[in-house]
């Protein structure tokens, strides 16, 4: 017999456990039986999340490193960012995992399963897994179909990347400035750059990160990693003392059409993730507080959770990139150059209004643009 509860979680990473947190934290919903499914224990680092904002805030006693001061760098510009009252926090995936987890150990009405989800039968509200069964009155689901690659309509451009946690001998960071983008090492015909997350005078995370319609092999992050270290930080020892990998969709696909009156899908999976940027942790809180307050209401999980406005300058701005994959460079340049950090970070919450997103839209100007604006227009 399948086992029930009022709500499944399918997946408990960044989404899946913002949602079980945010439930468990309002008095609304005490009384239903939440169930998260997921075919991992969640044990592992795997991944690093970095978002602004204003003030204090609700992870900062999770919060790995803060920075107030950042840089973007170019081949032809070194800009200063000063972010207040800004700032850039880091956050560790175990120590948000394990702070979730720790959380709803107490909470009776949350189950934590360990399977994985293979189907789900909206007739009969039922879950299928590798082991059992499980039925609900609603589904969140983190799950990503794969077949939006086979979306002609959409752009893809995927933010692919590779980090090293390094070790210097000798003290070689700047703890209180991070580096946002440097395009000085750059993959041929590419948006490609470095971004450096300086941990203290002798730790830092550097990836090479990727913003292209392509992937690539391994070992050419570690190329470019090594120039990075060899030819800009002058560094000639140090020690490697953790990796990570990511690939995360910058696209345009409606990856929420795939909601349902029983399935509401979350994360990624629900275009939860910035379009132009990847950026997916504040966006993901926001999404949530709506998520909850509709489920509160009566309404749809899913009502007023997309932005289409928001959607369609990324589509604009992806398209570009697509079409035109070494103009990142030179669009970024413009962005930073022009815009002051609390604007852009303004535009990219999806918090400003129709003149100051003219103003940004002006500051990127292009003839590329312009063709991209009718080519997603119609």
């Amino acid at each position: 017999m399948p086992q029930k509860f009022d709500y499944i979680i399918i997946g408990s990473g960044l989404a899946g456990l913002q949602l079980a947190y945010a439930l468990s934290k309002d008095p609304y919903f005490l009384k239903l039986k939440i169930a998260i499914i997921d075919p991992s224990l969640k044990e592992t680092n795997d991944k690093t999340w970095c978002f602004w904002e204003k003030g204090i805030g609700k992870w900062d006693e999770i919060i790995y490193s803060t920075w107030n001061h950042g840089k973007f760098i170019s081949s032809e510009a070194n800009i200063e960012l000063k972010l207040d009252p800004y700032s850039y926090k880091m956050l560790r995936s175990l120590d948000f995992y394990s702070f979730i987890k720790s959380a709803l150990k107490s909470k009776t009405n949350f189950h934590f399963i360990l399977d994985e989800i293979v189907e789900i039968d909206e007739i009969s509200s039922i879950a299928t897994g590798k082991e059992g069964n499980y039925i609900a009155s609603h589904f969140f689901d983190s799950r990503i179909d794969s077949r939006y690659l086979e979306d002609s309509k959409s752009t893809k451009i995927f933010q692919h990347f590779k980090g090293w946690h390094i070790k210097t001998k000798t003290p070689v960071f700047d703890k209180s400035t991070f580096t946002m983008m440097d395009f000085r090492i750059k993959f041929p015909e590419s948006t490609s750059f470095t971004y450096v997350l300086p941990l203290n005078e002798s730790e830092a995370l550097l990836e090479y990160t990727f913003f292209t319609p392509f992937l690539t092999e391994d070992p050419v992050y570690d190329t470019y990693l090594k120039r990075y270290i060899k030819e800009i930080l002058k560094i000639d020892e140090y020690e490697i003392l953790a990796t990570e990998k990511g690939v995360i969709p910058m696209t345009d696909h409606n990856f929420h059409d795939a909601s349902s009156s029983k399935v509401t899908k979350i994360g990624t999976a629900g275009s939860w993730v910035k379009g132009s940027t990847g950026y997916s942790f504040k966006h993901t809180e926001k999404k949530i507080a709506q998520l909850i307050a509709n489920l509160k209401f009566g309404k749809e999980p899913r009502d007023g959770l997309i932005n289409n406005r928001f959607r369609w300058y990324d589509a604009i701005f992806l398209d570009v990139l697509n079409r035109n994959n070494e103009q990142g460079e030179e669009l970024f340049s413009k962005f930073y150059s022009k815009n002051s950090p609390q604007a852009i970070f303004k535009y990219l919450d999806e918090e400003t209004n129709i003149s100051e997103e003219l103003k940004i839209m002006f500051s990127l100007y292009d003839p590329e643009f312009v063709r991209s604006f009718f080519r997603k227009l119609f």
